[in-house]
């Protein structure tokens, strides 16, 4: 980018829309073409300002909170009640795709629901992703074998996509950008609310009552969500476009099928079927092979799902991969810590949970407060600030001693939320700000997706570091007939009594350095995230004045009005 310091067009956080290397977005953004949803406004793609009342926000904000529930405490209710599915309804071996399916769906769908949104309006995609989230609870609570739960599991995720990306993006268009911490800060408390209450509700409701009642209780939450967002919830009227508005059918099914390919390849690569076996080289090549014709696609289309300007535009291009980043690094703390926690620590998994939660509460603090560094030194230099000590603190914990005292990971994954408070919602808030109403839910679903999949490649990635570690580690094992593989290890470490003590504290250990290298990969995946910002990212992210932002309400601004 160029060396100039122009001084024209300043953002709320010091920021200059007239930045080299940047798209710059003014009074009329891109996108104006038959897709394009001009605001109440009438001035193009962005209408004037809307400073709703607090009276106003509250329903809605309740009503995004919700929605954020419905998605956010999904994933982890049901991981508590699998023994009780599959003792009902069998299907072990393929019990995994209850939360890979789901994840699929989620995923594979954020970039369709990102354009529908900038095309016919949030609400509508909104109110749509609550009812097919509520059908796919009812579907599933009836649900007769493994194969039903697993398939009305996928129906429930093409709700989650909509509820994932369209909330994010109602929020943004709900607040100015000062006032977007508050709202955000909001989100991710529901987020880390949901990965502690998840669990406890999810074991009473299976122990207590029938797993079935994990997918029941969506229902009265999405009612209550959907009639707010009904009721309360109110879109600027937009002009009639010159021609009618055109939705990318067949890009949207080139993405779905090329991300249900790579996210298959890699939930069951080294699990159902060797890394280098004929599915997997199979599945991985197809991939690429659609992949490539996604690419064709979406060049010729008029309205494309993933419209190429996302990449071309260095600050969301930046944003993209220092996500997908995130997604990556974050496998290491959700997925193995607990593990570690409850071979190497000893903990119960109460306790081990705990070690986990710990970091969700952090993270919504810093989230919250951080406008008070961005307002001062930036977006970019923020979310620098943020990986930078991320990274410090991943590289930490293979520091640790062994086996250590519960308290040391504790508190190394409160600083770590602290940090990736920090770092995610300075990029979230700062990318959004840099575009218009009709680019804005396009923009944020591909943040999300980017994170979706990182996370995805992550999971696979570190198994087979873990796995491979341990793998060499038992090659050298003092005793024999030890299990092979991390989630055997951590079933074998559960019931010591079948163990000697030699070969017990030799497994501990082999986990432990398992864990260790996960952590030195999620740092490398942090240091990616860091020189993405260093290289790509523009000194000062491009915000647009909220003399370009959208008119969104809630029904007690418009009785104000009238009154």
């Amino acid at each position: 980018m160029s060396g100039t310091d122009d001084k024209s067009d300043v953002g709320a956080d010091g920021t200059r829309a007239s930045d080299t290397g940047a798209d710059t977005n003014t009074n009329a953004g891109p996108g104006t073409g038959a897709g394009s949803t001009p605001g109440a406004g009438g001035n193009g793609t962005n209408a004037p300002p809307a400073l709703t009342t607090p009276r106003g926000r509250r329903p809605v904000v309740a009503a995004l909170m919700l929605g954020m529930a419905l998605a956010a405490i999904d994933g982890t209710i049901v991981s508590t009640a699998v023994p009780q599915i599959v003792g009902d309804l069998g299907g072990f071996t393929v019990f995994s795709w209850l939360f890979s399916g789901y994840l699929l769906a989620v995923t594979v769908t954020l970039p369709l629901y990102g354009k529908l949104s900038d095309t016919f309006g949030r609400k509508p995609v909104l109110i749509a992703g609550i009812i097919l989230f509520l059908i796919g609870s009812v579907l599933c609570a009836a649900a007769w074998n493994m194969a039903a739960l697993i398939a009305f599991r996928i129906v429930q995720g093409l709700g989650g996509g909509a509820l994932q990306g369209t909330v994010q993006t109602i929020a943004a268009d709900l607040y100015p950008l000062k006032e977007r911490p508050r709202i955000q800060a909001k989100l991710s408390t529901v987020w880390a609310t949901s990965a502690v209450a998840g669990p406890v509700v999810g074991g009473l409701l299976a122990g207590y009552a029938d797993w079935r009642w994990i997918f029941l209780i969506n229902l009265p939450v999405g009612a209550v969500a959907l009639w707010l967002v009904v009721r309360h919830l109110h879109e600027p009227s937009r002009r009639r476009p010159a021609t009618r508005p055109r939705v990318d059918w067949a890009g949207a099914l080139a993405v779905f099928a090329t991300g249900a390919l790579l996210l298959t390849a890699l939930v069951q690569g080294g699990v159902a079927w060797p890394w280098l076996s004929t599915p997997s080289l199979g599945l991985f090549g197809a991939s690429a092979v659609l992949a490539a014709l996604t690419v064709v696609i979406e060049r010729r289309a008029a309205e494309p799902i993933i419209p190429g300007w996302v990449w071309r535009r260095r600050t969301i291009a930046s944003v993209n991969l220092a996500l997908g980043a995130l997604g990556l690094l974050m496998v290491a703390p959700t997925v193995f810590l607990p593990t570690y926690a409850q071979s190497v620590l000893g903990l119960g998994p109460i306790a081990a949970g705990f070690v986990l939660s710990v970091m969700t509460l952090s993270w919504p603090v810093t989230a919250a407060l951080s406008d008070r560094v961005y307002n001062r030194i930036g977006f970019r230099l923020t979310a620098i600030i943020g990986i930078g000590a991320a990274l410090l603190i991943l590289l930490a914990f293979p520091l640790l001693p062994y086996p250590g005292e519960p308290w040391h990971p504790a508190l190394l994954m409160l600083l770590l939320g602290a940090a990736l408070g920090l770092f995610q919602l300075p990029l979230i808030v700062g990318v959004q700000s840099t575009v218009g109403w009709a680019e804005r839910g396009t923009t944020t679903a591909s943040v999300l997706f980017c994170r979706q999949v990182g996370q995805s490649i992550g999971a696979a990635l570190f198994g087979a570091v873990a796995n491979g570690v341990l793998a060499a580690r038992l090659l050298d094992a003092p005793v024999t007939g030890l299990p092979d593989d991390l989630d055997a290890v951590a079933r074998a470490l559960e019931d010591p009594g079948a163990l000697s003590a030699a070969a017990t504290d030799y497994l501990r250990r082999a986990v432990d350095s398992a864990v260790d290298h996960v952590y030195i990969g999620a740092a490398g995946a942090a240091a990616l995230a860091l020189l993405a910002l260093i290289t790509l990212a523009p000194r000062r992210f491009p915000v647009i004045t909220e003399t370009t932002a959208p008119r969104v309400t809630g029904a007690a601004d418009r009785q104000d009005a009238s009154s």
